[in-house]
């Protein structure tokens, strides 16, 4: 081979070594862009995370700064009760619920009607404690607006169907479906006699707001750990595996003869 056909072989084997170098440091300068603005993208969306997080708690905390009004009835240490049934009842049934909590619907639906014919037949009393857990966990404002509407609803006379009809109507648990007062207002038609101008004007003023808040307080500051948190002259029947809508009539039944 010649001395020029060798040098020209050198040449292209450098040029080609040239052309390799100059793409792998294209495609490390390509690598080190897409990292930085993914980077960059994550800070962003954190940023943005926590920008909503903050203004989420503002407004929450805005929501909730008023006075604190009692719905009318309401009873217990601080007034934070929504009593059902007769004061002279000899069993006494608390509990504490959230509108948006799945397990307080199921608790609802198993043991409503049991509930009723107690309290109708003057043995049972129940004290209703709203808590707003769902909101703390999932985000949004339904929990609190819904136990704000139910209070009005009590104002009205109205409770125990309104209550049944939140629960009746739960959206699912990652929906804020009850943070919309229009939806809260639509179900109030649900009740005979509560849709009134009064009701509504409660509803959208959220005049119960920091009632509902001074109740959750209450509720985390007990110690309960979870909704619904169910009890019966002071034993914790919901954490009884063995407790059924017939054992628990059975049990008031059997107080009230004594």
């Amino acid at each position: 081979m010649s001395e020029k056909n060798r040098e020209g072989k050198r040449t292209a084997r450098e040029r080609l070594a040239e052309e390799r170098a100059k793409q792998k440091a294209a495609e490390k300068r390509r690598r080190v862009l897409i990292v930085g603005a993914s980077v960059l993208g994550v800070l962003g969306l954190a940023a943005v995370i926590g920008v909503v997080a903050a203004n989420a708690g503002k407004d929450d905390a805005a929501a909730t700064a008023g006075p604190v009004v009692a719905p009318s009835g309401a009873n217990g240490e601080d007034s934070l009760a929504i009593p059902v049934g007769d004061a002279d009842a000899r069993s006494t049934l608390s509990v504490w619920e959230d509108f948006r909590c799945p397990a307080c619907k199921s608790f609802e639906d198993a043991y409503r009607s049991t509930i009723h014919e107690l309290t109708e037949a003057g043995k049972l009393k129940v004290e209703y404690h709203l808590v707003t857990l769902i909101d703390g966990n999932m985000g949004g404002s339904g929990s609190r607006k819904a136990a704000n509407a139910a209070a009005c609803a009590q104002n009205e006379g109205r409770f125990p169907e309104y209550h049944d009809v939140l629960f009746e109507n739960q959206p699912a648990e990652t929906s804020d479906d009850f943070a919309s007062n229009r939806k809260l207002l639509d179900l109030a038609g649900k009740v005979d006699g509560l849709d009134s101008s009064a009701f509504r004007s409660c509803v959208e003023d959220g005049r119960h707001n920091s009632w509902v808040a001074k109740s959750n307080d209450a509720f985390r500051k007990g110690g309960l750990s979870g909704t619904p948190s169910v009890f019966l002259n002071g034993t914790n029947i919901y954490a009884d595996q063995s407790m059924t809508p017939a054992k628990l009539k059975q049990m008031v039944e059997a107080k009230a003869q004594g």
